[in-house]
């Protein structure tokens, strides 16, 4: 059924109305998507840490509740236990019964501080152990004491 009204085409029978032509995207669009694009990349690279990092960390983490253990049990036995780092991790020497070695959760970890006594007196020397990425030599991290409270990690 066809109307007449002001301002609108008159309609010829047979012709078509014109299409308007959809061979792209609107400028609008793409910067809309590419706008999309860059926020969901930043945010995945924020996400992303180095890995040597986090595993670094989760090997010093793991350290300081070993040594915290290995200290009660000195105290407790009455007994020097003494912590000796290796090529593939560390030992923990004279507890009973004795302790097999314990090796780094990621190989790529090491250690740069030498052996030293955790107890069985109260109040031990402060001390300091820095472990390092075999890879990444700039990647460090430290794990100290006082002397009378635990290990704790610290950044260096």
């Amino acid at each position: 059924m066809q109307t007449l009204v002001a301002g609108s085409p008159k309609r010829v029978r047979g012709a078509s109305l014109p299409r308007p032509s959809a061979s792209g995207f609107t400028l609008i669009e793409l910067l809309v998507v590419l706008a999309i694009v860059a926020i969901a990349s930043a945010g995945v690279v924020l996400t992303l840490r180095d890995n040597s990092a986090r595993d670094l960390e989760r090997d010093a983490q793991r350290l300081a509740a070993v040594l915290a253990s290995a200290r009660a049990q000195s105290r407790m036995q009455g007994t020097p236990v003494w912590w000796r780092p290796n090529a593939t991790g560390f030992l923990i020497d004279g507890l009973q019964p004795a302790q097999a070695a314990h090796t780094w959760l990621s190989p790529d970890t090491q250690s740069l501080s030498p052996a030293f006594v955790l107890g069985p007196e109260p109040v031990m020397d402060a001390n300091t152990i820095v472990l390092q990425s075999r890879q990444q030599a700039a990647t460090r991290i430290q794990l100290s004491t006082d002397g009378l409270r635990p290990f704790a990690v610290v950044q260096p």
